[in-house]
């Protein structure tokens, strides 16, 4: 069983898992790898669990991390969810399973007892389970949080719905509702909730995507949302991905954050590595090694 509960200080962080599943070409997934670099790393990356075996394709986890403080119950991103149209992900069009609700069902932690949702950024796999569909309404989730919004990105994304709502379903269905409920937080990407809860701004995936740090140095961690997709990013910062707004900033960001955080204790918590999908930063050459725990 991979570890799903990790204790930083006093600060106890839940991985809660809704799918882990090959599916993505590598190629396709990262747009400017080259054959010959796949190949360079492909037997790492296959021993690793980071393309599967068989396929040869991107395994990538969906999750949420529960953060338990002294003080708060916070859930940073919220996966997919149930019963939502997305025509152009067919792994991920309407939904039904119980995995998500039973992971955090898991921790204890009840939807009621959830003080803050803080979205790293707005993209389909981080939204969704922010609500359910009630009596034909979309509804929020967790419903005494704060769900923790960077102005620009919700800016953004408010305006490209707006355009075409066709083209992000769940903006309509899992960011507006929130808004409309007045359930909303809208925060600068470097906000701090308090000593030992604050958001790291880490833009280039999306406008104004941010990763979020709890703890205090040497007991520390930083969950990152998408500032990182696989570990072949970490040895290779400048490497991009397919949904990338910005891929050079993106790569600024990876180098600068990772630049701080190699042969450091910081724990490492990413949105979509693989089981066990936590562990350190360390030097590889020019880049980065990203070693699980």
């Amino acid at each position: 069983m991979a570890t799903t509960k990790f204790q930083v200080g006093d600060i106890t962080i839940h991985r809660v898992v809704e799918q882990e599943a090959p599916f993505f070409d590598p190629l396709t997934f990262f747009p400017t790898l080259t054959p010959e670099l796949l190949e360079e790393n492909r037997g790492w990356l296959t021993d690793e669990g980071y393309l599967d075996r068989k396929t040869g394709e991107v395994v990538l986890c969906i999750q949420s991390y529960l953060v338990q403080t002294p003080h708060h119950n916070i859930l940073i991103d919220s996966c997919v969810g149930n019963h939502k149209p997305r025509a152009t992900r067919p792994f991920w069009d309407m939904m039904n399973t119980d995995r998500f609700e039973k992971s955090l069902a898991g921790t204890g932690v009840s939807v009621d007892k959830i003080d803050y949702v803080m979205c790293t950024h707005l993209h389909v796999d981080h939204v969704g389970w922010n609500t359910r569909l009630e009596n034909g309404r979309w509804v929020p989730t967790f419903p005494n949080a704060k769900y923790v919004f960077t102005d620009r990105e919700l800016a953004y994304w408010t305006e490209e719905e707006k355009k075409d709502p066709a083209a992000a379903p769940w903006v309509t269905d899992s960011v507006l509702p929130i808004v409309a409920a007045k359930r909303e937080e809208v925060v600068k990407s470097d906000h701090q909730l308090n000593d030992i809860v604050k958001l790291l701004p880490t833009p280039g995936h999306t406008i104004d995507h941010y990763s979020v740090q709890v703890g205090k140095p040497g007991a520390d961690a930083v969950i990152t949302g998408d500032m990182i997709h696989s570990a072949l990013q970490a040895r290779y910062p400048d490497l991009g991905m397919r949904a990338d707004y910005n891929s050079p900033m993106a790569g600024e960001t990876r180098r600068k954050l990772f630049s701080c955080l190699c042969d450091t204790s910081t724990l490492v918590c990413t949105a979509h590595f693989p089981s066990p999908s936590s562990g350190r930063i360390k030097r590889w050459g020019d880049g980065f090694k990203f070693e699980g725990v």
